[in-house]
């Protein structure tokens, strides 16, 4: 049985996104998307929403949440949940220590762009309950006290200033605490979920060690890789089905939905599937 047309990465309002959970879903639909994920940073309070105008548009909604995790292999590295239950008692426990997490980490970051001149208004993100760095880079970016600075360093949109402050070895940027890529594994299967790492040539550049952390990570209970994704080639996703076959893992997609107006990733089934077939296994089946 051919797979459904599916996108298995979303954000809304709750975490970078910018619509709502039942906009992102009428979005969604509108662009013909038969199995969506609404996989909002640290937090699940999308998904009931999601789930009711899923009802209305005749989609299937997979509940879900992307758990951003540490590991030796990278300060940053993203894994998603799906099936999991989002009403799990312990599943909040543990999204509120990482969102807490994610918020000490957000102060931190603001607290050196301060360093390095920058002027913000902590009104924009300080609230919110799962702030991240594009939050702190649009806060940056918008701050009429900055313009001149944004306009003399080139920068055209807030993406440029975060990639120029705010990545791995950039001046501002500062790594999180919590979870572990293992921690966020066990989150997600204790949730009755499965665990699957997104877009891993999105964090992490070379193939040998994207082949050696997949191994890693499958040999830790990881159940799948995101294979498909909008800013993967057809060598990379190659690679990626390639070992997912090897080592029996899921392979899932998405052009990583934030909203119409994003630079990057505004547009819903916006990746390719260069001939492969995705394995979904449970996702969507229920």
């Amino acid at each position: 049985m051919a797979a459904p047309t599916f996108d298995l990465q979303s954000h809304s309002v709750h975490s970078d996104g910018a619509l709502t959970p039942v906009a992102v879903v009428a979005a969604a639909a509108q662009a013909g998307v038969e199995l969506l994920a609404l996989t909002d940073h640290d937090t699940v309070d999308g998904v009931a929403d999601a789930r009711a105008a899923a009802r209305t548009h005749g989609l299937r909604l997979v509940p879900a949440v992307e758990l951003s995790s540490i590991d030796p292999l990278g300060e940053d590295l993203h894994i998603l949940g799906y099936e999991i239950d989002p009403e799990d008692p312990g599943l909040a426990e543990r999204l509120e220590a990482y969102r807490a997490d994610r918020r000490g980490r957000v102060s931190r970051m603001a607290d050196a762009l301060e360093a390095l001149g920058w002027e913000l208004d902590r009104t924009l993100f300080g609230d919110l309950e799962s702030p991240g760095r594009p939050h702190l880079a649009a806060a940056a970016f918008h701050h009429p006290g900055n313009a001149a600075r944004v306009a003399d360093e080139g920068f055209a949109n807030p993406s440029d200033l975060l990639v120029a402050y705010l990545i791995p070895g950039k001046a501002a940027y500062r790594t999180r605490t919590i979870p572990t890529v293992a921690d966020a594994v066990t989150a997600i299967h204790d949730a009755g979920g499965v665990a699957v790492w997104a877009h891993p040539f999105w964090d992490v550049d070379a193939g040998p060690e994207v082949e050696a952390a997949l191994r890693r990570f499958a040999a830790g209970a990881m159940d799948g890789v995101e294979a498909f994704y909008i800013e993967h080639d057809e060598a990379q996703t190659a690679l990626l089905c390639d070992l997912a076959d090897e080592l029996d893992l899921l392979t899932t997609g998405s052009a990583d939905f934030h909203g119409p107006r994003h630079p990057q990733f505004s547009r819903f089934r916006n990746f390719e599937l260069y001939g492969r077939e995705p394995r979904l296994g449970p996702i969507g089946a229920s």
